[in-house]
């Protein structure tokens, strides 16, 4: 889910937020689980069906993690479809592959090792993208966002899955309470105590719902929407491009 931020009061750089990656990845799918509940596997389905994706598409996962995203969008663009999961953290796109090969997917899935901030692809390439608890660790959001429409066809559609800023005090509080009583302490048991701790600061850095809207417009995005999900503790950003190539 992509909780982590290094422990400093300045911006984290790209090379601490791969190291922290690379730190967490062999316990990073046992931490989303206990996390969320088990939750984190619905926002995901959710996730893939607004990105669009359909049987024969080549699609693309941003920040794939471990892999849970892109082996969903493995089933819903079937054999005749190609699947491309990019990761800055060779020990998580490591899991990934591992995962992979054990499903015996329908669709072809390729891992690349890439900076969302630089996609290795060329413009124009895919027709559906996905990225889950991405957008939130990346250096530069207008940069990614502005990235992920490039290398999307006209008429294509992203979805991005990720923390929000809920409204209300109830919600507030009750985020707050999770974030420090459930995040955090079992982060300690695991021996990730500096890894976790921030997650709060980075939910409140990050934009909200109407900020993440704008953002994306300013990207070039024709179509913008953002949907709070989980009473308002998680957001799926849903962009698309109309223009012609």
């Amino acid at each position: 889910m992509g909780f982590a931020q290094p422990p400093s009061t300045a911006p984290p750089t790209a090379t601490d937020i791969q190291g922290l990656f690379d730190r967490i990845a062999p316990v990073y799918d046992s931490l989303n689980e206990r996390l969320s509940f088990g939750l984190h596997r619905v926002w995901k389905r959710m996730a893939v069906r607004w990105s669009g994706a359909a049987p024969g598409q080549k699609v693309l996962d941003v920040c794939c993690g471990s892999g849970d995203l892109a082996l969903l969008l493995a089933h819903q663009v079937k054999a005749t479809g190609t699947v491309y999961g990019l990761d800055f953290s060779a020990e998580l796109l490591a899991v990934a592959e591992g995962r992979s090969r054990r499903a015996h997917l329908p669709a072809p899935l390729h891992w690349v090792q890439g900076d969302a901030l630089a996609l290795p692809f060329e413009a124009n390439t895919f027709d559906a993208a996905t990225m889950g608890y991405g957008l939130r660790n990346l250096t530069d959001i207008p940069q990614g966002l502005a990235e992920l429409r490039r290398v999307l066809k006209p008429g294509a559609s992203a979805a991005i899955l990720d923390f929000h800023r809920p409204q209300g005090w109830i919600a507030e509080q009750f985020q707050r309470w999770y974030l420090e009583a459930m995040v955090v302490p079992t982060a300690e048991q695991m021996g990730l105590t500096d890894e976790y701790a921030y997650i709060g600061p980075s939910v409140d850095r990050f934009p909200t719902g109407p900020e993440q809207v704008k953002l994306a417009r300013q990207a070039g995005f024709e179509r913008a929407v953002h949907y709070p999900i989980a009473g308002g503790l998680m957001g799926v950003l849903v962009v698309s491009r109309h223009d012609r190539v």
